[in-house]
């Protein structure tokens, strides 16, 4: 089971709690600066268990890992440069480029991570690489593509991949592109284009590179194996929530409607979110689409319209169930946005309660705590502590990473977390457990506290300064 989710088992019943409740607004907010010398950033995201850094992905090919706990947080350097693979490096507009990237639950072991991205003919690619001996860079030659999907236009490659709480690799398709998915890929089960996809990535060697969770809907016939859910046009920026293991996938829209789909955790996939036969809660009137509205179709949650104004957007970008310590009044908040009118908003969503508190958050988020404007928003991110983050989508100079911070300027984490067992003491089990990690390969991890690569006497003397009496 993934760290962040054990992480967030541990804390259920307070967050669970706070999460719960309704009709309060969240509480003001603010904007840090963290980087600003990114290069077309399109996504940022953590390793298992690391606290210490963020991996950010350049369009072009280029994942910078970022130190993200220093005074002044600083780039580090260059995990991985695949420039020369990937197609769609240079252009802000374009929906190429180097899309996502996903850590295996197990990285801290197999050092193994995934990335999407289009490659030279404009396919997408899914593949696999390894982490080298030094935990700052990758091993460039330990590539395995595990799939290429050919892509018939430029435009809706989706392009975002993470492991679910099941342990099995998500992959978001676009439809293939165009307008109105004229090929009716969305809704065709023999192709991978617009739908929601979930393998088991083979860690134990190369062949296969993946093989069919024998759960997934269509794994038995029916449609593509690969196949978790379908109905999709363009599912951008989606996420799983660290506590409860649900998905949320924000689907960018045609020219009518943007939306937010969701699937509980409990989901057995092949759900159909109904595009191109409609277009959030609007039908198409596509042609060889059932009547419409479906029963057979699963609502989005939240849908908006395709227009100017704080109220709309015209590229919604999903984001995060914050899921943080440091903002305690945020828990239970779905942070989400528009690239286009640069909007940002937070809401809370219940299974039978629908969404409410919704709130604009522009005025706290823009500009940031240093006055740099905070827009061309491209991506949402997680640390290793929950706290969330936007990804500006601009050229070397503008490109950045802002955290999203409490207006108080306080911080209610309780740092750093040496009661690893979550006991309500430090005591004999956790100095076994530091001892074990002893050394660089507990680097970066959660018994690095200071977050200098390895776990030593520094860290050592950090774990007795809070021992119980």
């Amino acid at each position: 089971m993934p760290q962040r989710l054990l992480t967030g088992i541990a804390a259920f019943a307070t967050l669970a709690v706070i999460g719960a409740a309704s009709g309060q607004a969240p509480p003001a907010l603010r904007s840090q600066n963290i980087v600003t010398n990114l290069n077309f950033p399109t996504f940022a995201t953590h390793a298992p268990g690391d606290k210490c850094r963020l991996f950010v992905t350049e369009k072009r090919g280029a994942i910078k890992v970022v130190d993200i706990t220093s005074p002044t947080p600083f780039v580090i350097g260059t995990f991985l440069d695949i420039d020369s693979l990937v197609l769609g490096s240079t252009s802000v507009g374009g929906e190429q480029g180097l899309l996502g990237l996903a850590f295996h639950p197990d990285y801290r072991n197999n050092g193994y991570f995934f990335v999407n991205y289009t490659n030279n003919s404009g396919s997408t690619v899914v593949a696999r690489y390894q982490v080298s001996a030094n935990p700052n860079v990758a091993n460039p030659s330990s590539a395995l593509i595990l799939l290429t999907v050919a892509q018939p236009f430029s435009n809706h490659n989706g392009g975002w991949i993470d492991f679910g709480p099941d342990g099995y690799l998500y992959i978001a398709m676009g439809d293939g592109g165009s307008g109105g998915d004229p090929s009716n890929n969305a809704q065709n089960l023999n192709t991978k284009l617009g739908k929601m996809l979930r393998i088991n990535p083979n860690v134990a060697g190369s062949s296969p590179a993946y093989t069919i969770p024998p759960t997934n809907p269509f794994a038995s016939g029916g449609g593509d194996a690969t196949i978790w859910a379908y109905g999709l046009r363009n599912p951008w920026r989606n996420s799983f929530d660290s506590l409860t293991g649900d998905l949320y996938i924000g689907d960018v829209g045609q020219g009518a409607r943007e939306e937010i789909n969701f699937q509980p955790a409990n989901s057995t996939g092949g759900e159909n979110y109904g595009w191109r036969c409609r277009e959030g809660n609007l039908c198409t009137g596509a042609a060889g689409c059932p009547a419409c509205p479906n029963p057979a179709w699963t609502d989005p949650i939240r849908v908006y319209n395709y227009a100017a104004g704080t109220a709309n957007g015209r590229c919604v970008i999903g984001g995060y169930m914050y899921r943080g310590c440091a903002i305690p009044g945020l828990q239970g908040f779905y942070i989400h946005g528009d690239y286009v009118n640069s909007n940002f908003w937070a809401m809370r969503y219940t299974q039978g309660g629908g969404v409410t508190d919704h709130t604009l958050l522009n005025s706290q988020l823009t500009p940031s705590l240093t006055g740099t404007a905070v827009n061309s928003l491209s991506s949402f991110a997680e640390d290793g502590r929950g706290e969330i983050y936007i990804v500006k989508h601009s050229s070397t100079t503008a490109g950045g990473l802002f955290r999203i911070v409490a207006a108080s300027g306080v911080d209610a984490c309780v740092n750093p977390v040496v009661d690893f067992n979550s006991d309500g003491q430090v005591d004999g089990n956790d100095l076994g457990e530091l001892l074990g990690l002893w050394g660089p390969g507990g680097g970066y991890g959660k018994a690095d506290f200071n977050c200098d690569g390895q776990v030593d006497g520094n860290d050592l003397g950090t774990l007795l300064g809070g021992w119980s009496s």
